[in-house]
């Protein structure tokens, strides 16, 4: 299995993150996509993935924390991050405003500028978008990056609005929750060569784990619950969603 989403930097695995990180190959995770969501979360990131072969990085500046960066000064340094070997995508980027942590016109432009970065390296992005649909898709249709809109939980109609600009669609816990019909209807739909698994650890443990903290070992239960639906083998839609995190982030 490959987790394509996860934040390994986060402080609640500060007492086991080595050893964990360690074992995932023994318990069936083959690597894993630790994605950084501020200036220092950069650091942090790329750091874990040069000390462990099985992690690679994403590096970029979550919506959450746009108002905290001078992209000026920080675009010089993301660059040097994004140029490091085991540096494979751009991200965790996008819009939220659920929270509005940051204004909201301050995130378009970190958006703008990072999807804008992304397509200058020709490097993959992960997008976070949550409840800003419609400015998310005017930027994604106006930059085309490639890359993977992750925890996906839209409607229909986006997902395919979403394929149709080539993206790729990640599937996490959040399909397993007992109310979740949308997230669960929307990895039914997903054409199968499109569609990624993650957990976004520590965060969105899916049944039964729900409401502890998650690992990458955990993305089992996710992919026994969309091969159920689908219809499938959970070893069958394994074996997409890896040949699909190869090709999209060209890791091995």
């Amino acid at each position: 299995m490959i987790d394509t989403h996860a934040h390994y930097d986060d402080p609640r695995f500060d007492g086991d993150r080595d050893e964990l990180l360690s074992a995932l190959p023994e318990n069936g995770v083959q690597w894993v996509l630790t994605c950084a969501d501020s200036t220092q979360s950069c650091e942090a990131v790329a750091r874990l993935a040069e000390k462990h072969p099985n992690v690679w990085a994403a590096c970029g500046i979550h919506p959450h924390n746009a108002s905290r960066v001078d992209w000026a000064a920080f675009e010089p340094r993301l660059c040097q991050y994004l140029a490091r070997p085991k540096c494979v995508c751009l991200g965790e980027i996008g819009l939220d405003y659920h929270y509005d942590f940051s204004p909201r016109g301050v995130q378009r432009e970190v958006f703008a500028k990072q999807l804008a970065l992304a397509a200058k390296l020709d490097m993959p992005v992960s997008v976070h978008i949550r409840e800003a649909t419609q400015d998310s898709l005017e930027l994604l249709r106006q930059y085309r990056p490639r890359g993977v809109v992750h925890c996906f939980t839209g409607s229909l109609e986006t997902a395919q609005i979403l394929l149709d600009l080539g993206l790729y669609l990640g599937f996490g816990g959040a399909v397993t929750f007992k109310n979740a019909k949308k997230p669960l209807e929307a990895a039914v739909f997903c054409p199968l060569d499109r569609l990624l698994l993650e957990t976004d650890a520590p965060y969105m443990a899916p049944e039964p784990f729900r409401g502890r903290r998650c690992d990458s070992t955990h993305i089992r239960c996710t992919a026994e619950k969309i091969a159920g639906a689908r219809g499938i083998t959970a070893g069958e839609l394994i074996r997409a969603a890896d040949e699909n995190a190869v090709r999209l982030l060209g890791v091995r």
